[in-house]
């Protein structure tokens, strides 16, 4: 695929560890010498605003997306190529969503979680063929993997599905596979009915 733009999900926080920062900073300036367009939550604080800022420094395009009221909080960025103020959190991931090629979530907290996991339902569901993908920063999702993993096992989220999620630790690569992803078609309902199997306290 031609990835003109990317959403990147991360945390309004900087996180424990150093490393969490410097691999937004790294991510932005990566962004911007592919001449991708950074698509993000308009924030100047925590991982975002480091995302943003290294993107911009590197001569990069930056569009930011946020709800009004968080602007009235002071940590929308003024400094983006451009920022769009929308009113509810719904249209900000909606816009987000219209805006990037693809997506990728790097180190945050629960927001960051639903967000990347709402775009990766859309590609269940058939709303859309973009791909969606993890930086795993110092094994930081690695949790989270183990447990898509058990999700797949217990038959609640098609195997397929979990292959087209995009994972890894090097930037580089996964913009490779964002380039070649090729999306799963296949229905998401793995079995209309449930499986009939005795009950543990059955006699």
């Amino acid at each position: 695929m031609n990835l003109k733009s990317l959403c990147v999900y991360c945390g309004s926080s900087p996180g424990l560890r150093a490393s969490y920062i410097e691999a937004a900073e790294a991510f932005g300036r990566l962004i911007a010498s592919e001449h991708i367009t950074l698509i993000y939550g308009g924030g100047n604080v925590g991982l975002m605003g480091a995302l943003a800022d290294s993107a911009l420094q590197a001569g990069g395009e930056v569009i930011g997306v946020i709800p009004e009221r968080l602007v009235a909080k002071s940590i929308a960025h003024n400094g983006l190529t451009k920022l769009y103020c929308v009113e509810s959190m719904h249209e900000r991931k909606l816009k987000m969503a219209e805006l990037a090629d693809a997506f990728i979530a790097l180190p945050g907290g629960v927001g960051t979680i639903e967000e990347i996991f709402e775009v990766f339902t859309w590609t269940q569901l058939g709303f859309h063929s973009k791909p969606c993908a993890f930086l795993n920063v110092e094994q930081y999702y690695e949790p989270l993997f183990q447990f898509l993993d058990h999700m797949a096992e217990q038959r609640f989220l098609k195997k397929e599905h979990l292959a087209s999620l995009i994972r890894g630790d090097d930037p580089c690569d996964l913009l490779i596979q964002l380039r070649n992803y090729t999306p799963a078609i296949i229905d998401k309902w793995i079995d209309r009915k449930p499986t009939k199997s005795p009950l543990p306290f059955a006699n």
